[in-house]
C-alpha cells in the first residue's frame, strides 16, 4: 500500500503543485472547527476506464494477460472559511493475472483527475502501480492512497459540489471500447461475461 500526493493551486493562471497537510492531520490538531459550506466532491471511477483487460490476440480467455477492475472508492474533504477543498481518497482495485500473463510483475497506471463538474479538467496526474502476485496465485487486492487534494475555491461560498475527482486504469482505445460494450473477462470466473 503505498501513500500518493495530488495537489492544484491556481498561480496567475496556471496549475502549480504545493505542500498542504492532509486532512486528517488538520482535524487532528483542530485547525478545522467550522463545518463545510457544501458537500465534498464526488471521487467516482470513469465506467469506460474502471477496469483493464490485457487481451493478447483474439478474444478469448486463453489470451487474458494481465487485468484489473477498480473496487471501491473513498473520499473525505474539509473546507472552511477562504481555504481551498482539502481531498483524501482510498481506491480498492481488485487485479488479475491471466494465462497469457508474463511473469508475475505488471506495472499498472491509473489516473486521478480533478474536474470542474460538467465543464472540464483541472488537473489529471498518471501513478503507476507495480503488482507483483505471489507464486502460484492469479489474483491481488491492492488500497491506493491518495492524499492531500488541494481543489481552490473561487469564493468563500464556492461549494465542493461543484467539483469531481475521477479516477480510472490508463487504457488504449480497444480497452476503453471493450468496456464501452460491458465485456469482461474475470481470471476468477475463466471467461467473458
Amino acid at each position: 500500500m503505498k501513500t500518493s500526493h495530488l495537489v492544484l493551486a491556481v498561480t496567475m493562471g496556471a496549475l502549480a503543485f504545493t505542500g498542504c497537510r492532509s486532512t486528517q492531520e488538520a482535524l487532528r490538531i483542530g485547525e478545522a472547527g467550522e463545518a463545510n459550506p457544501g458537500p465534498c466532491p464526488r471521487a467516482f471511477a470513469l465506467y469506460d476506464a474502471s477496469r483493464i483487460v490485457d487481451i493478447q490476440g483474439p478474444e478469448s480467455f486463453s489470451n487474458v494477460g494481465f487485468t484489473g477492475e477498480m473496487g471501491s472508492i473513498r473520499s473525505f474533504c474539509r473546507y472552511y472559511g477562504t481555504q481551498p477543498i482539502v481531498a483524501d481518497m482510498e481506491i480498492e482495485m481488485e487485479l488479475g493475472r491471466g494465462p497469457a500473463a508474463q511473469g508475475n510483475t505488471a506495472v499498472y497506471e491509473y489516473f486521478v483527475a480533478v474536474t470542474r463538474k460538467n465543464i472540464g479538467v483541472i488537473h489529471k496526474e498518471v501513478f503507476p502501480l507495480q503488482v507483483t502476485f505471489p507464486q502460484g496465485a492469479d489474483r491481488v487486492s491492492v488500497t491506493e492512497k491518495i492524499d492531500r487534494i488541494v481543489i481552490p475555491r473561487a469564493e468563500e461560498n464556492t461549494s465542493g459540489a461543484n467539483f469531481e475527482i475521477i479516477t480510472g486504469f490508463v487504457v488504449t482505445p480497444e480497452q476503453r471500447e471493450f468496456n464501452a460494450q460491458g465485456k469482461r473477462f474475470r481470471v476468477s470466473a475463466g471467461q467473458a461475461g
